[in-house]
């Protein structure tokens, strides 16, 4: 490798960084077909019509196919979801908010996002979303 240009070398080092990544992922694909192939082989096949049957958490599928769902379900699961994510941005922002230079900047630029959440639930306190009936 003596006679070959710099940027050959670095070229190679860096696409044979790509061919392990590359290889770890074959390996990854390789073992799940294996484990794949060897359930479809090893695994009894006796099919009976209680087998065949259409299977709904316990129940069986009789009637009409089409059900209501209560949306305020949805609407918790979707406020649960915008405080997790509030509270994963405010981890980093204390370990910012901690550093020299960052503490007014960082201190305005959270109550500007706490504000757009306080407006957002606001809105859904005013809709009658957060009422149990």
């Amino acid at each position: 490798m003596a006679d070959l240009p710099e940027s050959t070398v670095l070229a190679s080092d860096y696409f044979q960084s790509y061919s392990v990544v590359g290889l770890l992922a074959l390996i990854g694909v390789l073992f799940v077909a294996v484990a794949f192939g060897a359930g479809r082989l090893l695994r009894p096949v006796v099919p009976t019509p209680e087998k065949l049957l259409t299977y709904e958490c316990g129940v069986d599928p009789v009637g009409e196919g089409w059900a209501h769902t209560q949306v305020r379900y949805y609407v918790y699961a979707f406020l649960y979801v915008i405080f997790a994510v509030d509270s994963i941005f405010l981890f980093p922002w204390a370990t910012v908010f901690a550093g020299p230079g960052y503490g007014a900047t960082t201190l305005v630029e959270m109550f500007i996002f706490l504000g757009f959440l306080a407006v957002g639930l606001l809105y859904a306190w005013k809709k009658g979303v957060l009422e149990w009936t």
